[in-house]
């Protein structure tokens, strides 16, 4: 049964008795605190390869994109420990998700050492959503890729990119969703979750260190300057690279990649110069329902890293991010030669089957018997899950 959520920073008890017990094991001595400096950082994650790590890093990446992940992980760490005011809780988090973001990194290139053929692979022509998070993009995600001919990143995939023989990501991928759940029942009502589902890549560009996954969860604005204002081409590249990784991995490469992360927006001109065969798909909604959503979820994040949280910066931080996402995009549209589908929030609302038959018309792709039903069985698994309760929740803040 999942608990009311009465305030916007609501959080579970667990936090609280969390935090206290790393407070009581730090000051006693019966664990370290986590150390985010950088160096300490590396040697944490790349303990177990050694004298290899160095190599590792530096395999199939250019010195341009070396540089720019040890300047971003640099930034990234100052803003954390001079703005964030993370609880101790938020500061245990913040070393897992750096380190394992440092161990996938020289992981990968361990594996483009060996097998530099991944590097080569030919993708189909991809689909990829655009538009803001809380437009519309995961339903519109979830249909494309319901359709047989098309192929999505899972879950298990987008947070454990490297690929192995055997393949366990959807055991880790189960095992990290029980242990989120637990700390935070209401994330399947924001944004519904399972291991081997169709699953956003924000994992992925995060883990070039892009800002958009850090920026939701901690108070960082110094790094979200730094890197707003920064050329993202290095963290694309990287992108690029796991993706044919893990479409020769899983044998996915001759069907089109349906993709999405709201903060392509942001870095699309960027993105499609990586895809200049991509069709897009547009996701539009009204600028304040979005704006509620986003800001809804990001004081969810928040709330349960920090214990300051200040709402009115959340929102107006957005409102922000939000017209420079619009803004970036437009410009980056303005530019584009390719195919672009554009589908409101409210028109799929009323008729999801008529505006995804106009996409496909629009893209010139072919939606077949078989694709209609795969979508039909998607959106009735849909209509039954917790994210419905989103809205009441939205309702119900706004009253207070």
């Amino acid at each position: 049964m999942v608990p009311e959520r009465s305030h916007p920073l609501a959080r579970a008890p667990i936090i609280d008795k969390s935090n206290g017990w790393l407070e009581q094991a730090w000051s006693k001595g019966w664990l370290p605190p986590p150390s985010l400096d950088p160096d300490d950082l590396w040697h944490s994650a790349t303990k177990n390869l050694g004298d290899r790590a160095k190599d590792a890093e530096a395999a199939a990446r250019s010195s341009e994109d070396v540089a720019d992940f040890r300047l971003r992980l640099e930034k990234l760490v100052a803003a954390i420990e001079n703005e964030a005011d993370l609880n101790p809780m938020g500061r245990t988090m913040a070393w897992g998700q750096l380190t394992r973001v440092i161990k996938n990194r020289v992981r990968f290139g361990a594996l483009w050492s060996k097998k530099p053929h991944l590097l080569e692979t030919q993708l189909a022509p991809p689909i990829i959503v655009i538009g803001h998070m809380r437009s519309g993009t995961t339903r519109i995600h979830k249909l494309l890729a319901a359709d047989p001919a098309h192929s999505a990143t899972r879950y298990c995939d987008a947070m454990h990119p490297v690929p192995s023989i055997p393949d366990l990501r959807r055991i880790k991928g189960a095992f990290d969703l029980m242990m989120m759940r637990r700390i935070n029942p209401w994330i399947d009502v924001i944004h519904p979750m399972a291991s081997g589902a169709v699953e956003e890549e924000l994992g992925w560009i995060a883990a070039a260190l892009n800002h958009s996954i850090y920026e939701a969860q901690w108070h960082i604005p110094s790094y979200t300057a730094f890197s707003e204002a920064r050329d993202p081409a290095p963290i694309y590249r990287e992108f690029s690279r796991m993706l044919r990784s893990d479409a020769a991995h899983r044998g996915l490469a001759n069907r089109p990649r349906v993709f999405k992360v709201p903060a392509f927006s942001e870095d699309l001109a960027t993105l499609l110069a990586q895809f200049p065969d991509a069709k897009l798909v547009l996701a539009e909604r009204d600028s304040e329902a979005v704006l509620r959503s986003a800001v809804s979820l990001v004081a969810n994040q928040m709330a349960i890293q920090c214990d300051t949280c200040d709402l009115e910066w959340i929102e107006q931080e957005w409102r922000r991010k939000l017209a420079l996402r619009e803004d970036r995009m437009a410009s980056a549209l303005a530019n584009w030669k390719g195919p672009v589908a554009r589908l409101h929030f409210d028109a799929l609302n009323a008729d999801w089957e008529g505006e995804i038959t106009r996409t496909y018309s629009t893209l010139g792709m072919d939606l077949t018997p078989d694709a209609l039903r795969a979508m039909q069985s998607q959106m009735l698994e849909s209509q039954s899950g917790r994210h419905v309760a989103h809205a009441d929740q939205l309702a119900r803040f706004s009253q207070k």
